[in-house]
């Protein structure tokens, strides 16, 4: 009679179904969800899952979009761990839903969470450059549209193995210019939010990557410049622009730390400095907390 009343309190504790046979394993086995209750515009958070048992199947459901996280294990347990985000630039404070499933002994498990998005108060920035980067001329607009398409395949890259761990390494030592989330005003013109960070670094200057990936690719933008992104694994992507020259070709696996590149102002640039952004499930996300935050401070 005791371990039957331990077996039914520990189904209504799990959320298992009552109306039927509570099996020994299911009753015993912990499934625990993890994510903040609120997260601001723009910014990056983590969504874990954590069993006693060995998960398999694990998908994470957010916006529209679906990740399968890769599933690790750490001190007897099971733990599958996801970034999410949202993009300052589509995304309005309100509710978004965050369903996470995932198969433990053979059984389909569902979690949800309701995450409110909450607003951000981002600076404005006026820059003065010249008026072609601004409007550029129409004999370089299929340019930017067939930048635009490659560009943004890269940013929804989504590979199986996660390569990335909190807190990333910082690509350069100089201070930040400019912060994400800044409403841009050119030559007097109101333009999209900056979507990234600007260092501070003269031209030259080793470019690091931030963690550990495979570089999916390089090139020379119309607004970018000589560019490097870097594929992080389970939808994390970083990119790297207005680099004077990169060191490093599509293909190349590189290492946390690892130069990528060189300082410079190519592209839209009106002097020396390194634009860094941070696509997560191809939203830019603010990379700033990413670069000091613990993986358990983001999933507060």
């Amino acid at each position: 009679m005791r371990r039957f009343l331990w077996m039914v309190f520990m189904a209504a504790l799990l959320g298992l179904p009552l109306n039927g046979p509570v099996r020994a394993a299911d009753a015993m086995s912990a499934l625990v969800l993890a994510a903040p209750r609120s997260a601001g515009v723009g910014k990056a958070f983590l969504v874990r899952l954590t069993s006693d048992r060995p998960l398999a199947a694990v998908s994470v459901r957010w916006q529209g979009r679906e990740v399968a996280p890769s599933v690790s294990v750490w001190n007897g347990h099971h733990v599958a761990l996801a970034m999410l985000g949202t993009d300052v630039l589509t995304e309005r404070p309100g509710k978004e839903e965050l369903v996470v499933t995932a198969s433990v002994d053979g059984r389909e498990r569902t979690l949800r969470r309701t995450v409110r998005i909450t607003p951000e108060d981002y600076p404005k920035q006026e820059l003065t450059l010249p008026e072609k980067m601004v409007t550029p001329p129409k004999d370089v607009h299929a340019r930017i549209a067939a930048e635009g398409e490659q560009t943004s395949a890269a940013k929804r890259t989504v590979s199986a193995v996660r390569q990335w761990h909190l807190p990333l390494e910082r690509p350069v030592d100089g201070v930040v210019l400019s912060v994400y989330g800044s409403q841009r005003i050119l030559n007097g013109k109101p333009r999209n939010p900056h979507r990234g960070l600007d260092f501070r670094s003269a031209k030259g200057n080793p470019v690091r990557c931030v963690d550990d990936g495979r570089v999916i690719l390089v090139g020379d933008h119309y607004y970018a410049g000589n560019s490097v992104y870097v594929d992080h694994g389970n939808g994390v992507v970083s990119m790297y622009f207005h680099l004077s020259e990169s060191t490093v070709k599509v293909g190349d696996a590189v290492r946390r730390g690892q130069t990528i590149g060189l300082t410079g102002m190519t592209g839209r640039a009106t002097g020396p400095h390194l634009h860094f952004s941070l696509s997560v499930q191809g939203d830019l996300v603010d990379p700033a907390p990413l670069f000091r935050d613990s993986a358990d401070s983001l999933l507060q």
